[in-house]
């Protein structure tokens, strides 16, 4: 066993070590899985791409007959990764509007909340009329009502 996987002192060696896996917090945020997602996938598109251009470029300087088809093919993938790098920002777009940004509301907004709230408030007590008071001595308390 190594000193690594027995978790220390052994054989003579001083106390409590740091271990081999240390957790560290992480800088940023995890992405959303289908912005995560459509990243991965238009890294793939753009690199396949550099790829194809570049042996295009090499096959056109060789003056081999697949360099014309190479390069078709380059220019094709640059339109599909174009639209793999917007599907990653629309992406991105569509979830923080979806499951919104963390963000606070500024002091006018906050002021402007506190009004509507205070005018509905006024409308819900206009609306409701004056409270009634249940008396003991009205017209109908003969009958039995009040």
């Amino acid at each position: 066993m190594s000193r690594y996987e027995d978790g220390g002192a052994r054989g003579g060696e001083g106390g409590s070590r740091r271990g081999l896996w240390v957790e560290e917090p992480a800088r940023r945020r995890r992405m959303p899985d289908p912005v995560r997602a459509s990243a991965v996938r238009a890294v793939l598109i753009v690199s396949l791409t550099l790829i194809q251009a570049t042996v295009g470029f090499f096959l056109t300087l060789t003056g081999s007959w697949l360099a014309f088809p190479m390069v078709l093919g380059a220019i094709a993938g640059t339109v599909v990764a174009t639209w793999g790098v917007l599907d990653v920002w629309i992406t991105r777009q569509m979830w923080n509007q979806r499951y919104g940004v963390v963000s606070e509301p500024s002091s006018t907004a906050r002021s402007r909340q506190e009004e509507r709230r205070a005018a509905k408030a006024a409308r819900a007590e206009r609306k409701a009329g004056p409270a009634r008071i249940p008396r003991e001595d009205g017209p109908l308390a003969a009958f039995g009502r009040r």
